[in-house]
């Protein structure tokens, strides 16, 4: 297992100099540049873009400037924001944690949600309880999660006179663990518990459920099941310790590729939610044509992935010992 993972982490490398160069050249063909929007609504004059360029380093060719950018990553220096000169090190300090308890807070919802839903749905098939299961699956899947945040964030305001905390209402987890959780999950008070974090969980459960739903209900038809059956097992045990984990190695992938997704995919639910995480100052980069910051954060999106992943294939060989990796 040992040897695997160090193969593993061997062929990540040119995965992720393959993506930062793919970001580094593909975020510069954006319409507009970083000079064009310090100049504001004036077009900016040859002698104004030299100067500007020539300060940021901009002015280089632009092999130059990535190999430069990916020397300092080398050395664990992502270069400054483009715009405020501020480092993305410190940027990334504040936001990445921000962003990366919000995903996991969304996980932890989609899988409490899925999880009992779609075990109870696979073993109750074709009752009441099964039909109203598959519709929500099928609900949550079609809602998307901008128009869900925002409607929430509109009738909180209009019915219940609340309106969405700013970014500084933001607290550190161990700084103050109640209102950090309460920002994220119900940050319209109790009577709306429906947050960034449970807006998120809600949109990934859905596919959560249906796999777990029609996973449970192939296990449930091999013959070890039947016999565990004819054994006069009590259902408990059928269900969680002879159909369960087997189920659920399928569905460990879609939930280990789902944490990348909630990392890359939170820019709007943070972006309408106010959460002053990685997603929120990713688009704000985009805007600005922050080269730097956003070079940094699809970076460290990648990262997660490619680790996600490898999470994923030792996670199989716990849930089935059949599975070995030289």
């Amino acid at each position: 297992m040992q040897q695997y993972i160090f193969k593993r982490l061997l062929l990540a490398v040119p995965t992720l100099i393959g993506v930062s160069m793919l970001v580094f050249f593909m975020v510069r063909l954006i319409p507009g540049d970083i000079v064009e929007q310090i100049a504001g609504d004036t077009p900016p004059t040859p002698e104004f873009r030299q100067q500007i360029e020539e300060e940021l380093g901009l002015d280089q060719p632009a092999i130059q400037q990535y190999f430069t950018w990916l020397g300092g990553i080398l050395t664990g220096d992502f270069g400054s924001s483009l715009r405020t000169n501020t480092p993305v090190n410190e940027l990334l300090k504040n936001k990445l944690p921000v962003t990366i308890e919000m995903s996991l807070l969304a996980l932890m919802v989609s899988l409490i949600i899925a999880l009992p839903v779609g075990i109870i749905s696979a073993v109750r098939q074709d009752s009441g309880v099964d039909y109203v299961a598959r519709s929500t699956a099928i609900g949550f899947l079609a809602v998307p999660t901008f128009w869900l945040g925002t409607l929430i964030i509109v009738y909180a305001s209009v019915w219940f006179n609340v309106a969405t905390p700013l970014p500084q209402d933001y607290k550190e987890f161990w700084e103050d663990p109640f209102a950090n959780l309460q920002f994220l999950l119900f940050p319209f008070g109790y009577f709306i518990p429906v947050g960034p974090a449970v807006i998120l969980g809600i949109s990934l459960s859905g596919t959560v459920m249906r796999l777990t739903r029609a996973q449970m209900l192939e296990v449930l038809r091999q013959d070890y099941v039947r016999t565990a059956w004819a054994k006069g097992l009590k259902e408990r045990t059928v269900v969680t310790s002879h159909a369960l984990k087997n189920a659920l190695i399928p569905v460990v992938t879609v939930v280990g590729l789902q944490l990348p997704i909630l990392v890359g995919g939170s820019v709007v639910v943070e972006s309408i939610y106010n959460v002053p995480g990685m997603g929120q100052q990713l688009a704000q980069s985009i805007g600005t044509r922050d080269y730097t910051v956003v070079q940094a954060i699809a970076l460290i999106i990648a990262v997660v992935v490619v680790l996600s992943n490898l999470l994923i294939d030792i996670t199989y060989a716990y849930l089935d010992p059949r599975i070995r990796y030289g």
